[in-house]
């Protein structure tokens, strides 16, 4: 009687315990809405978060067909301006640009003269603009605008961008860029003339990216 006793006071005690952890689950055993809401609210935010703070492994230099490309093409001088992560209004077409913000750069690209060419313009709809070369991920050749955006929040306050814009639709519909994609952009001269290179870039197990 004594063995039963016990047998059935641990059953009780594991019961009570059993319903107080999975207190407020349904009849199937499922979580109510409220904490289903909850639960893909923070799996958002974590996902932002790691977006715009997650540093992202860089692989140690250009893919060969690239640097290829463009030794034959005469440049020099190959530099790495940015790794980024594609959001939806880098490949909407009715934003029609990839946006480089001035946070994200790596290192200095311009020269200052093409520094205060660009800044002498005022706003997104009157700026300065460079055309440059611009090799795809596809490897063809194309040019495309270069300016300088300061855009204002509801704040008050104002980000400052580099975008590429004219001819950005055609570039992200003919390689097929995709929202979330990862991208390098890399700079290079050709007797002295600003050039650049968009790489697309997927991540292997190992951590590091390899060429798309």
């Amino acid at each position: 009687m004594d063995v039963v006793d016990g047998e059935m006071k641990i059953e009780k005690e594991y019961d009570q315990g059993f319903r107080v952890e999975h207190e407020g689950d349904d009849h199937q055993g499922r979580l109510p809405e409220s904490s289903k809401i909850k639960k893909k609210k923070q799996k958002m935010a974590t996902r932002c978060d790691q977006r715009y703070t997650t540093p992202t492994p860089t692989p140690l230099d250009l893919p060969i067909k690239f640097k290829k490309r463009i030794r034959d093409l005469g440049g020099s001088d190959i530099a790495l301006i940015i790794q980024k992560c594609l959001f939806k209004t880098d490949v909407s077409s009715g934003h029609n640009r990839l946006s480089i913000p001035l946070n994200q750069i790596r290192q200095t690209f311009l020269t200052p003269q093409e520094t205060e060419f660009l800044n002498s313009g005022n706003n997104e709809k009157k700026c300065s603009e460079m055309e440059v070369m611009l090799i795809e991920p596809s490897l063809r050749r194309d040019t495309i605008s270069l300016r300088k955006w300061e855009m204002k929040k509801a704040s008050g306050s104002a980000t400052s961008m580099y975008v590429l814009v004219g001819k950005w639709n055609s570039v992200a519909w003919r390689n097929a860029l995709r929202e979330d994609e990862t991208v390098q952009l890399w700079s290079f001269r050709i007797n002295s003339k600003l050039c650049l290179a968009l790489v697309k870039r997927r991540a292997k197990s190992n951590g590091y990216f390899i060429e798309f």
